[in-house]
């Protein structure tokens, strides 16, 4: 709204000039009339310590194991540290269980039925009755029984 205003300004008195009489950065005037050119992407290089397939295969194997089954990465890594085996961090443990979907809450999660707040409305005297009356709703919009 105020880049707006200041185009309309700029004809009759300058940019700066309308800049600082609204109160807008110079700056970002002149950006937003000519924004820099995006950035090509560069693909990312792989990690230089990343697990070749038949390691990332290892991995998958042990987590799948009859043995561990029904353990998680942090206790099947310290059951392998502690046998001297050592075959991914924890990390990595998790995110390859990510990358086929392994990875979820286990517990249930219950889903709760939408709250309808309790509404009294009365549309004649002695329809409803209650022990406070002083935002009881009245027949019309914004308009409560008991106000004088």
């Amino acid at each position: 709204m105020i880049t707006a205003a200041v185009e309309d300004l700029t004809p009759l008195i300058g940019t700066r000039p309308a800049c600082h009489a609204l109160g807008a950065a110079p700056a970002t005037v002149y950006r937003q009339r000519t924004p820099p050119p995006p950035r090509p992407t560069r693909p990312r290089t792989p990690p230089a310590r990343k697990l070749t397939d038949p390691e990332r295969a290892a991995v998958l194997e042990q987590l799948h194991s009859d043995r561990f089954v029904d353990s998680s990465p942090a206790q099947v890594w310290a059951t392998l540290l502690d046998e001297g085996t050592y075959l991914a961090s924890q990390r990595t443990m998790y995110r390859l269980l990510a990358e086929h979907g392994e990875v979820r809450e286990r517990r249930a999660q219950r889903q709760h039925p939408p709250y309808a707040r309790p509404e009294l409305l009365a549309k004649a005297p002695n329809e409803v009755w209650s022990w406070d009356i002083t935002k009881l709703k009245g027949p019309r919009p914004w308009s409560y029984l008991g106000q004088s």
